[in-house]
């Protein structure tokens, strides 16, 4: 496989993955083209190289940069903005887990208590509905404190303690 099939593989496939963890194609595919990118691309550049308007463009990287895994810089002699991402992938990845729990998982936590916390009236169902809500309020308030234990950590740590869970 030649450098322009490898290219267009690994942008088509993480777009195809971005769909799949909430985000869309076209934001995925910006990212990974400046992921694998040697230098800070411009908006034109983008453009041209993944065929989408500029609006389209002009919005997704916007919102990768609010997520944080995108930024915006100059170069020298040049009017243009250029953007570049995060190339560490251990980096990147604390970056989405923090921007997703706060975006989606301290949401439903919120919404678990104020749901699980109504007046037991004494009927079944009203029971029913505080034990199961509190429960996945329960679980969900620990699955995002090991998250933020997680991302807060030595890169390293992370590494070695993933791989030691999954041996």
């Amino acid at each position: 496989m030649e450098y322009e099939e490898a290219k267009e593989k690994f942008i088509t496939t993480w777009g195809s993955l971005g769909s799949l963890w909430g985000i869309n194609k076209a934001m995925a595919q910006i990212q990974s083209l400046l992921f694998i990118s040697t230098k800070p691309l411009s908006m034109e550049e983008i453009m041209e190289e993944l065929q989408i308007s500029r609006g389209n463009t002009s919005m997704n990287l916007r919102q990768l940069m609010d997520w944080g895994i995108v930024t915006k810089e100059s170069v020298r002699g040049e009017r243009k903005d250029f953007f570049t991402t995060e190339k560490n992938v251990q980096e990147l990845a604390r970056h989405i887990a923090k921007e997703r729990s706060r975006r989606e998982i301290k949401p439903v936590i919120k919404i678990l208590k104020d749901v699980s916390s109504i007046k037991d009236d004494g009927t079944a169902k009203t029971k029913e509905l505080i034990k199961q809500t509190k429960a996945l309020h329960d679980l969900t308030e620990n699955a995002d404190a090991i998250i933020n234990k997680l991302v807060s950590q030595e890169q390293n740590w992370i590494t070695k303690s993933l791989i030691k869970l999954f041996k």
